[in-house]
């Protein structure tokens, strides 16, 4: 039996608006409305809201997303009224960078401040010709999946589409890309980082659209994946307004184990969750669309060999590749990373059952950048933060006096 505090889920119940209906956010304490975070039609709608022409969105998304402008001045197509106009009621502004931290290997966490004080990280992972990068949702997460460093942080709030999509803008301009004949090194963005997407269903819609946009990022829809944990609704809801590839962040083969190590699990068993995965690859225009399994595994407690054979019970009739994950040990967790002899094993196992079983490789644990790592600094609303810390401390005293 895995130990584990009774889980909190905050934000489980709350329902999402449609996307496309939020009105547009301004910056914080501006009274200017943002435009980093506006997709196509919510930026067409601004603009013929101050009377002009909707090509201007286009130009504007441009000058944005290619080119990294956040001064209309810098917008030398765009004439000298408008940029006047625009620098009266709206503007284009980026969360703040507050450290940037590179790995021997050539990750990069980078710290960002958003509203409110609160910091979520963003992690750059390169591997040859791709460069993936690691993309926050909320500040912290409601969640508390019990190996995530994320969920021990508690939960402030989600971030708005600009702080999402502006993640992005900053990892790409860190490295050139946001300039006439820059490097294409962000290829592909993963919806991995702090929080879970399906429960900032708006911002995260509206944000990955834009990174998928010709006239924004142009990403590939084969190369933006959002990864839940099981927020059901929410992704039966999801093919209506994007078809990025769907990760799910399974980690256990049945429901008894899955109950603890992601509690969301209660309200949404397994059997459950895959119906709903399906049916989203289902939607899609592209037949051959296979669903990520995700799988930490955590020494002694899911990497057993019969976990791997029930895993391949449960996937037998479902298109999945399967990507195993070792945990990554830190503060607060108790949880010991897999061993080489058992991850070997239980690969071997799920291969030799016919499924694509690749290893993620660990990158960035030197910056605390690995999966499972990132915890930012949150304001956490939840105080299960402080009742980790507490438990935690409480642990070590009874160590050092045994």
């Amino acid at each position: 039996m895995i130990e584990s505090l009774t889980p909190t889920t905050e934000s489980l119940d709350r329902v999402a608006g449609q996307p496309g209906q939020a009105s547009p956010a301004a910056a914080e304490g501006s009274g200017k409305v943002n435009l980093l975070g506006m997709p196509e039609a919510k930026l067409i709608a601004f603009f013929e809201s101050i009377g002009e022409k909707k090509f201007r969105a286009i130009q504007v998304m441009k000058w944005i997303h290619q080119l990294g402008a956040d001064n209309f001045d810098d917008m030398s197509n765009v004439s000298k009224a408008l940029r006047a106009k625009l620098k009266d009621c709206a503007e284009i502004y980026a969360p703040e960078v507050v450290r940037q931290l590179d790995s021997a290997d050539g990750t990069r966490k980078f710290l960002i401040r958003v509203a409110g004080g609160n910091v979520v990280e963003t992690v750059f992972i390169p591997d040859g010709d791709r460069g993936t990068l690691c993309v926050s949702s909320q500040v912290g997460c409601s969640l508390d999946c019990s190996f995530c460093a994320t969920g021990k942080q508690g939960f402030n709030r989600d971030l708005t589409a600009a702080e999402i999509i502006g993640q992005v803008w900053i990892a790409a301009k860190s490295f050139g890309q946001l300039q006439a004949n820059g490097p294409r090194t962000v290829t592909n963005v993963v919806m991995m980082g702090m929080g879970e997407p399906l429960l900032n269903f708006d911002n995260v819609v509206d944000a990955m659209n834009l990174m998928m946009h010709d006239n924004a990022y142009g990403i590939s829809k084969r190369r933006v994946t959002l990864s839940t944990s099981g927020v059901v609704p929410q992704l039966d809801r999801l093919s209506q307004y994007t078809d990025a590839c769907l990760a799910i962040s399974l980690h256990a083969p049945n429901d008894e184990l899955r109950n603890e190590l992601v509690p969301i699990n209660r309200k949404y068993p397994i059997a459950m969750l895959l119906d709903s995965a399906r049916r989203y690859i289902q939607s899609m225009p592209d037949t051959h669309r296979k669903i990520t399994i995700e799988y930490t595994l955590i020494d002694q407690v899911n990497d057993r060999p019969q976990h791997a054979q029930q895993l391949a019970e449960l996937l037998r009739d479902v298109p999945v590749k399967i990507n195993l994950i070792p945990f990554n040990p830190f503060n607060l967790s108790n949880y010991k990373r897999v061993s080489n002899n058992a991850l070997r094993k239980f690969q071997d196992i799920l291969m030799q059952e016919g499924y694509i079983t690749t290893v993620r490789t660990t990158r960035g644990d030197d910056i605390d950048a690995a999966c499972g790592q990132l915890a930012g600094s949150v304001n956490d609303i939840t105080r299960r933060s402080e009742r980790y810390r507490a438990r935690f401390d409480e642990q070590a005293v009874r160590i050092i006096g045994q």
